[in-house]
């Protein structure tokens, strides 16, 4: 009982209807959209340590996503009744993500530490759980602080949420059944420090994180391009083979290495061990980020 205390969880409200906790099999984003879609806009607050969704009208809302190969959409009967009692009850956790967009357009990822148990080895934006009695952005904050050292102060932000999305581990049915079900929200941060200004307070935890790298648009462009779960062309756009990157070391001293373009634009492969490589959620939320970045130059 102390666990479902500490966590803050997803509720959904619909059609005027009182809310109701989410199930851990439950698809948000299917329950909101018509005809199974992977897309869909929403209103979320989080009120009394329960984050509630509802559907939003077109245009007014916050985008909503899922993967094609979301293994939620994909479970089956007796898949979902093959999960473990404990993980059906968990019901579905709220996480946060910081993409942190410096005063020369750059954003921050990092590598999750490969000891990590989920998703280890991916390049994702600093974040974690929301505890109780947080704010989203007191969550956000905090979690940026914990995994890179980066102490930013509310009032220097301005903050905005780019996307939800709807994020299982293993990520593909192919990898093994559903053990966690989160939303994750997509915090947009506009520090006015530049990329090398900010490199140099940077402190990541090598229990979390075991490199970082700090991404303009036109690297973003590419990784956004290689969509998972799709075959089309990658734009490397002229981008150099390998990009600079900071290693972080076991006791968590930063140095200067280089990573292969191709890691970050690899796409998540169908059947066998997973690769180093962006998040399918990173991606969605970086593609978001551009389309900040085109709406905030007009």
């Amino acid at each position: 009982m102390m666990d479902k205390m500490r966590r803050i969880l997803v509720y959904v409200c619909k059609d005027g209807a009182a809310q109701q906790r989410a199930q851990f099999v439950q698809s948000i984003t299917g329950h909101f959209s018509d005809g199974g879609r992977d897309e869909v806009e929403v209103n979320c607050s989080l009120d009394k340590n329960q984050f509630v969704l509802h559907r939003a009208e077109r245009g007014r809302g916050i985008p909503l996503q899922r993967p094609a190969f979301c293994p939620i959409k994909h479970l089956s009967v007796t898949e979902a009744s093959a999960i473990p009692l404990d993980v059906q009850q968990r019901g579905i956790d709220v996480g946060v993500a910081i993409i942190l967009q410096t005063a020369n357009q750059r954003v921050l990822l990092t590598r999750r530490a490969k000891e990590l148990r989920i998703f280890p080895n991916v390049w994702v934006p600093p974040g974690g759980h929301v505890e109780p009695d947080e704010t989203l952005l007191d969550a956000g904050l905090r979690e940026l602080q914990e995994e890179t050292g980066l102490k930013l102060e509310q009032q220097e932000v301005s903050p905005k949420i780019l996307g939800l999305w709807e994020s299982v581990y293993p990520p593909m049915l192919s990898r093994g059944l559903p053990q966690r079900h989160h939303i994750v929200i997509y915090m947009l941060l506009l520090s006015s420090l530049s990329h090398l200004q900010l490199q140099a307070s940077l402190s990541p935890s090598p229990a979390e994180v075991s490199a970082c790298l700090w991404a303009d648009s036109r690297l973003v462009r590419a990784i956004v391009s290689a969509v998972d779960g799709g075959e089309g062309e990658v734009q490397v756009d002229g981008l150099p083979g390998s990009i600079s990157v900071s290693q972080v070391s076991t006791e968590g001293a930063l140095s200067d290495s280089t990573l292969p373009v191709s890691v970050l634009i690899s796409r998540a492969p169908v059947s066998g061990p997973d690769v180093e490589r962006v998040s399918t959620g990173t991606k969605f939320a970086l593609e978001l980020w551009l389309k900040s970045l085109e709406t905030s130059d007009l």
